[in-house]
């Protein structure tokens, strides 16, 4: 596929990017390359292929929840940097 300037022009005021005379010729080149490459892929044969959602065959493991005994409220505070009566007191995120 044949890329111009005007569309390498398009590409980059889209981008943010600024572009000198030899960056313009050497995009593309690149985006010609890319499109090729692409082009090629559209020739495959996929019927028959079932899609993929994800690369991995892994499996997550899971568990059942299990209720537990929990920290008692007093140990939990008790290394903080500052604490206000019952909670933790953190500097304020929001203005």
């Amino acid at each position: 596929m044949k890329i111009d300037n005007s569309t390498i022009q398009k590409l980059a005021h889209l981008s943010r990017l600024e572009f000198d005379a030899q960056g313009v010729e050497k995009m593309k080149a690149d985006l010609s390359q890319i499109l090729d490459w692409m082009e090629q892929l559209n020739e495959v044969d996929t019927e028959g292929v079932e899609p993929l959602t994800t690369m991995s065959t892994e499996v997550n493991v899971l568990r059942e929840d299990v209720l537990g005994e929990h920290l008692p409220h007093e140990d939990g505070l008790k290394n903080a940097p500052q604490r206000d009566s019952d909670y933790f007191r953190v500097p304020k995120v929001l203005e």
